[in-house]
């Protein structure tokens, strides 16, 4: 999560200190309407640590390869929704850059990464097209489970520039003694942002009252990571749109903070100046925060 101040983000990076720890946010803007805001500047953000001014050090749009993952359910529940995702894969894929990568990881009761991380756009299409034929992942649905797994193929790669998981999922199910809360900080704790595509009627669950049995919520736990999770009634539809909000993201750095090994600072990003004014009712999403090394 911390990153050496000699590491850039993006251009018009200043210099600092090689000891000066940095934590990266990545960061969405959308307006009243939904829409992705492009061409902000730096001077259009405010950072607030723990309700304090922070210095926004380093700052890019679209300027850093992106490592995707594609984490499907497979399902029985999501094998239409499946095939729509690949039939609309292509036209998502186009949204990537030359040298952003992706990954493909399926799962159900069990997940299991079909190939890791790739350039070759073409392979990434030809195996979303033969998901529904894997086999030995089990009945049923273990959606934390998979969502852990997912980012620890994150955190098993080198890091080179932003980071995103892609899951798509009905979002139903119980999970048992898997709470939301651990997920949340591995992907803080790996910088990757999680986005959902949730299939059919699933909308955030109401509260469990047995806190042994929680319904699957990827809502909170993607708001949370600083992404976003889309409902739709036809995944392939939504695909594209999806990838192109994921790759239109600001990337921003600010100073760690102070404090305790292991205390968790809350992080606020939002809009400032004439761009405040220009977009009202916009939504910033970043991460909710870090934790100190």
């Amino acid at each position: 999560m911390l990153l050496l101040a000699g590491q850039a983000l993006a251009q018009e990076v200043p210099l600092f200190r090689a000891d000066v720890a940095q934590v990266r946010l990545d960061v969405q803007v959308v307006d009243a309407k939904g829409r992705t805001v492009k061409g902000l500047t730096r001077d259009d953000f405010a950072v607030f640590d723990e309700d304090q001014p922070s210095e926004i050090v380093a700052f890019g749009l679209d300027t850093e390869p992106l490592d995707l993952l594609l984490l499907l359910d497979v399902s029985g529940s999501m094998r239409r929704q499946v095939q729509q995702l690949a039939q609309s894969a292509r036209d998502a894929l186009d949204e990537l850059r030359d040298d952003d990568e992706v990954a493909l990881m399926l799962f159900a009761r069990h997940s299991e990464v079909v190939h890791g991380f790739t350039p070759d756009l073409g392979r990434v299409q030809q195996d979303l097209r033969q998901a529904l034929r894997w086999t030995g992942l089990g009945a049923g649905t273990l959606l934390n489970a998979a969502l852990l797994a997912g980012v620890e193929v994150m955190r098993e790669r080198e890091p080179r520039g932003r980071r995103a998981v892609l899951c798509v999922t009905d979002n139903q199910g119980l999970n048992y003694q898997s709470p939301d809360e651990a997920v949340i900080q591995a992907y803080l704790a790996a910088d990757t942002v999680l986005n959902a595509i949730v299939t059919g009627s699933a909308r955030p669950p109401d509260p469990s009252a047995n806190p042994d049995f929680t319904a699957f919520d990827v809502f909170t736990i993607a708001e949370q990571t600083g992404g976003e999770a889309l409902s739709a009634s036809d995944a392939g539809k939504v695909f594209p749109e999806l990838i192109e909000r994921i790759r239109s993201r600001y990337s921003l750095a600010l100073r760690a903070g102070t404090g305790e090994a292991g205390n968790f600072r809350r992080v606020r990003v939002l809009l400032a100046g004439p761009a405040s004014q220009k977009y009202p009712g916009a939504r910033v999403r970043a991460r909710s925060g870090y934790t100190l090394q």
